[in-house]
């Protein structure tokens, strides 16, 4: 166990701008890159093919319905940031109310979702899985707009990728980031 790795710790570094990766042998280091990911909340739209796709597969949506299943699902990759370490402190933030998930059903089965930190009008992204075609990104906009209905004006995806980028992401300088950020954690808004 890294020392000085708690869910106290965590929560000051995420209103700094930090966030934590392990590397495959477990050892955890911070990250505050510059330039930033973030996908402007306001920007964001569901393609209609997805809402079909949804709807044809009967998906529903939770909160925090099964926040360790999630993790633990995101965390299920032949390479992989998230340790054992990490999953255990944030299943305590958690139990705090500051991590959350979204979970997408099938049925009675959850086939995908998504989990991050927020923190006052900030929503941090953490990381998304899914087992059927489609259901981490139904996630991502079922997300954005319980996001938008709770008064959050920060959604932080970290790094772009070219799947975050299909969402909307887009790079910005860390000056401008962390001038959002002190913006958006004095926001008196809850996620749940």
């Amino acid at each position: 166990m890294n020392e000085g790795f708690t869910s106290d710790i965590l929560i000051n570094a995420y209103s700094q701008g930090y966030f934590p990766m392990a590397e495959e042998k477990g050892e955890i280091y911070w990250h505050c890159p510059d330039p930033r990911a973030i996908i402007p909340l306001e920007n964001i739209k569901k393609p209609r093919s997805l809402t079909k796709y949804s709807r044809k597969n009967d998906f529903k949506y939770s909160v925090n319905s099964d926040f360790e299943f999630v993790i633990r699902a995101c965390s299920d990759r032949k390479a992989t940031w998230i340790s054992d370490e990490i999953i255990e402190v944030y299943l305590d933030l958690h139990r705090k109310g500051f991590a959350h998930s979204v979970e997408t059903w099938s049925g009675e089965k959850i086939v995908g979702g998504l989990y991050g930190i927020s923190l006052g009008g900030a929503f941090f992204g953490e990381s998304m899985f899914n087992t059927e075609n489609d259901a981490a990104k139904a996630a991502f906009y079922y997300l954005a707009e319980y996001l938008k209905s709770r008064g959050f004006i920060l959604l932080d995806s970290q790094y772009i990728n070219p799947f975050t980028e299909q969402l909307g992401a887009v790079e910005i300088l860390k000056d401008e980031y962390m001038k959002k950020l002190e913006q958006a954690l004095i926001i008196p808004t809850r996620f749940d």
